[in-house]
């Protein structure tokens, strides 16, 4: 019943267990893959253990295939081995389920028999995993499938198991192995060392899609997030995540070298997750389903104390590994709870410190400095207003680039958002000022994909923009208002701008030109392209002979960004527009990305002022300091080309 009405939760179609599991999920990844049904040699386990780490950068999307298989297999095995147990043991072992064992259970065990509860509970762990499915597979299908598959095969095999402990008590050790048929063993074995792996790689999955969603949500420092699969959404490999958890996994195996201690470590963490579960789904029955207070309260009474009942069994045994969970839980705790808390004072003191527009306006179309041809692209944790740090460039720096764009990248609390609707295109002044705002939305399963063409798609989405503010303006000099319009980018068809495979045409003119040949034959073979792209190739002879070197040494480090690049062209399709201006504009903008793309990041360091009590200067100073110092640098979790990175930093006191 517990499994049916958790199943009705979720998120948009997603599973929502994930982030009720967030504190307890990475304890319960690093003693999963550790525990075995079996005292297996401690080498052996080390040995499978490491070559399943080793492996995870491949994925899971070719071996995953045999996941299911393996499952079902294993399912029927233990299923058939119970029905043999219990016609072969104790036919009448049936009768253990009935409720009145219970009390008996209890009555003659007394508080022996409530010590005992914390490892009863391991036999109903596991079914939170396919609570984390949900977004694969509809609630019914899993509900069918755990109520008449994977509950009827557990409960025939613990009665078995029952049933031949009710003769055979000296091997209560070893009740599973000793069951089995001897014929029947090793084939077993082999059954159970394969679903070993595939649980403990469902643990090692869902480690990786919880730290990511913890990433979007701002509560996790960057790491490296890497798609092993080009076409199956979510199938991530986290190379830092994967060997903390191999050296952890490592240690705690070798340390414990018991599975009774592992067990009892693994029951403390599943049954404080569950009682975490169930306080917040009491949460989201009064807030988001609308149930009354006395369903809310009849639902905690009823599951919560039989939780509470089981988690007061497992602190029994804190000294007996059950320590582990909960010091694995308050590190990840603690690691998140820092940079949240200096991540979210860095964003206020950016709020704090941005420039108001009436001081940028004033300064005219020109910003008081030589605007060059390119696209100057600002990234900023700010959706209104202008970083204090582009202050820097117009006070410092003689130029900038001829078009702006300040872009702003927001993860919003649902678990995805489709490329159609994910930018929001807005002005920023005048259209003669070309300043751009642009938000792009992504989901807390979103995740930024390093060849995704950033650049294209930013700026046809400001080319279409262009051409919605046009019609919607009745003169082509509306200087707007600010507001932001969502813009479907390059994935509509029939839009406005299109790619074109132009790289080898201006390869071939970029030579002509160097070579000294007359520019205008070297443009008439272009075939239709925006005359910005000849003009992109001529101005690309003119650059010195060290930044030419120093380009052709970016394209040798990175080969694959570079083609990338080099192979997409933007063009405008003859048509008709509703004002002249708006082909000059879109013409200007094609010229500025043609010439150059500069991204500017700005990076504002905090500290704690000297009269800061000490938990705020070790968290501040210390923790976020070390953090930061240590996780991936914003440019390269946005795939930023080094040599068209410009860094500008700031120092707050908080």
């Amino acid at each position: 019943m517990y499994v049916g009405i958790m199943l009705s939760v979720d998120d948009n179609g997603e599973a929502a267990d994930e982030e009720l599991s967030t504190y307890f999920g990475p304890a319960i990844g690093v003693i999963t893959p550790s525990i075995s049904d079996d005292r297996m040699v401690v080498t052996f386990t080390c040995f499978v253990l490491v070559c399943l780490f080793v492996r995870q950068h491949h994925g899971t999307h070719r071996l995953g295939i045999t996941f299911a298989p393996i499952v079902i297999l294993w399912l029927l095995s233990i299923a058939l081995l119970g029905i043999y147990n219990i016609t072969k043991w104790n036919p009448r072992i049936f009768q253990a389920l009935s409720p009145y064992y219970i009390y008996k259970f209890f009555r003659n065990t007394g508080k022996y028999g409530w010590a005992s509860l914390g490892g009863i509970f391991l036999c109903a762990t596991g079914t939170e995993a396919m609570f984390a499915d949900l977004g694969q597979f509809t609630a019914t299908s899993m509900r069918v499938a755990f109520f008449v598959v994977t509950y009827p095969c557990l409960i025939l095999q613990y009665l078995g198991q029952a049933a031949f402990l009710s003769k055979n008590f000296s091997s209560v050790n070893t009740s599973f192995y000793a069951s089995v048929p001897e014929p029947l063993f090793w084939p077993v074995f082999v059954l159970a060392i394969s679903i070993g792996i595939v649980a403990s790689q469902a643990a090692i999955s869902e480690t990786f899609s919880i730290v990511q969603q913890c990433q979007s949500l701002g509560c996790f420092p960057r790491v490296k997030i890497v798609h092993t699969s080009r076409w199956i959404h979510g199938k991530i490999y986290i190379p830092e995540i994967n060997w903390i958890l191999m050296i952890l996994i490592l240690a705690v195996t070798l340390g414990f070298r018991d599975t009774t201690l592992l067990g009892n470590a693994y029951g403390m963490a599943y049954t404080s997750m569950t009682l975490v579960t169930t306080l917040l789904m009491a949460l989201a029955m009064t807030l988001v389903w609308h149930k009354s207070l006395m369903h809310t309260l009849l639902f905690l009474l009823f599951f919560g104390s039989m939780e509470i009942i089981f988690l007061s069994s497992s602190y029994m045994r804190i000294h007996k590994g059950g320590w582990l969970p909960i010091m694995l839980s308050s590190v990840f705790l603690g690691v998140m709870y820092v940079w949240h808390y200096g991540g979210r004072r860095k964003y206020l003191t950016d709020v704090q410190n941005r420039i108001s527009m009436k001081r940028i306006l004033p300064l005219g179309p020109s910003l008081g400095i030589i605007r060059t041809p390119g696209i100057g692209i600002i990234y900023t944790e700010l959706a209104t207003g202008i970083p204090a740090t582009f202050s820097h460039f117009l006070t410092n720096l003689p130029c900038f680039y001829q078009v702006i764009v300040f872009v702003c990248i927001k993860t919003i609390h649902v678990p995805h958002i489709s490329h159609k609707g994910r930018y929001l295109i807005g002005r920023i002044g005048h259209k003669s000022y070309q300043m751009y705002r642009c938000i792009i939305r992504y989901g807390y399963k979103d995740v930024h994909k390093s060849n995704e063409d950033f650049e294209n798609s930013l700026v046809m989405s400001i080319a279409e923009f262009i051409e919605l503010e046009s019609e919607g303006s009745e003169t082509p000099d509306w200087p707007g208002d600010g507001r932001l319009a969502v813009v479907r980018t390059s994935e509509k068809t029939g839009m406005r701008m299109v790619m074109s495979e132009a790289a080898n045409m201006a390869k071939r003119c970029v030579g002509d030109v160097d070579n000294g040949r007359s520019s205008s034959s070297s443009i008439s073979n272009w075939g239709g392209l925006a005359p910005a792209t000849a003009a992109t190739a001529m101005r690309s002879s003119s650059k010195s002979a060290t930044l030419r070197r120093l380009q052709a040494l970016y394209e040798q480090e990175a080969p694959a960004h570079h083609s990338r690049r080099s192979q997409m062209r933007c063009e405008l399709l003859d048509k008709n527009y509703k004002h002249p201006r708006v082909k000059e504009e879109l013409m200007e903008l094609m010229e500025a990305k043609h010439a150059e793309v500069g991204y500017v990041i700005g990076h504002s360091y905090i500290k704690a002022r000297r009269n800061s009590s000490f938990l705020k200067k070790l968290a501040v100073d210390v923790a976020y300091s070390m953090l930061r110092r240590n996780c991936r640098a914003p440019g390269v979790a946005l795939s930023i080309p080094h040599i068209s990175l410009i860094m500008a930093g700031t120092n707050y006191y908080i």
